[in-house]
C-alpha cells in the first residue's frame, strides 16, 4: 500500500518514489521477482516460491518500505566528535567535509558527501539526514572512517567521530 502524499512511478525495473522530503530512485532487477504497480499498491510476485525467490521478494519489500519511509519521515544518523589530544575543526564546503588538524596533521582529511544528503555540524554533534537510508548510512560511515586512528593505541587515542545514533537504534 502506498502511503498518502507519496508518488511511485515505475519504468521497467526502476522504481522512483517522491514525497515531501525528496526523491529516491532505485533499480530492482531479479528474474525471480516481478514488480507491478496497480493503483495505490505495489505488487511483488515470484513465479517460483523457492527459498531464493522468497528471499529476494522480502528484500525488495524491505527496499520499497525504506524508500517510502525515507521520503515521508527521512533517516537521521548522529555522530559524536571526541577530542582528547588535538582540537580539530570540521568545515563543510559544498559537497566536501574537511577535517583539519586531526591528531596534529598538517593536511586536512576530506570526506566527499554523497548526493541527496544533508550534513550539519553543531559543536560536538554531526547530523546526517537523507531520504535514502543507504546514502545517509554510507556518508556517516565515511565520516567515521576518515577519523580512523591507525598505528596508535585506541585505548589512549580516542579522538575521532563516532556514530552514536542510527535509525531505530541508539548507542549510549
Amino acid at each position: 500500500m502506498i502511503p498518502a502524499g507519496v508518488e511511485v512511478t515505475q519504468q521497467n525495473s526502476t522504481i522512483t518514489v517522491k514525497g515531501k522530503l525528496g526523491t529516491v530512485q532505485r533499480t530492482l532487477i531479479n528474474p525471480l521477482v516481478t514488480i507491478t504497480k496497480q493503483g495505490d499498491r505495489i505488487i511483488l510476485a515470484s513465479p517460483s516460491m523457492t527459498r531464493k525467490g522468497k528471499r529476494m521478494l522480502f528484500t525488495f519489500k524491505a527496499h520499497l518500505a525504506n524508500m517510502m519511509e525515507g521520503v515521508t519521515s527521512g533517516f537521521i544518523y548522529k555522530l559524536k566528535v571526541c577530542i582528547g589530544h588535538f582540537p580539530f575543526t570540521l568545515k563543510i564546503d559544498g559537497q566536501t567535509l574537511s577535517i583539519a588538524n586531526f591528531l596534529g596533521e598538517k593536511i586536512p582529511r576530506l570526506v566527499k558527501l554523497l548526493p541527496n544528503v544533508t550534513v550539519k555540524v553543531d559543536k560536538d554533534i554531526i547530523t546526517v539526514t537523507s531520504p535514502d537510508v543507504e546514502a545517509a548510512g554510507q556518508t556517516a560511515l565515511n565520516i567515521e572512517k576518515a577519523t580512523n586512528v591507525g598505528k596508535r593505541d585506541p585505548r589512549v587515542f580516542q579522538d575521532g567521530c563516532y556514530i552514536i545514533e542510527k535509525p531505530g537504534r541508539k548507542f549510549t
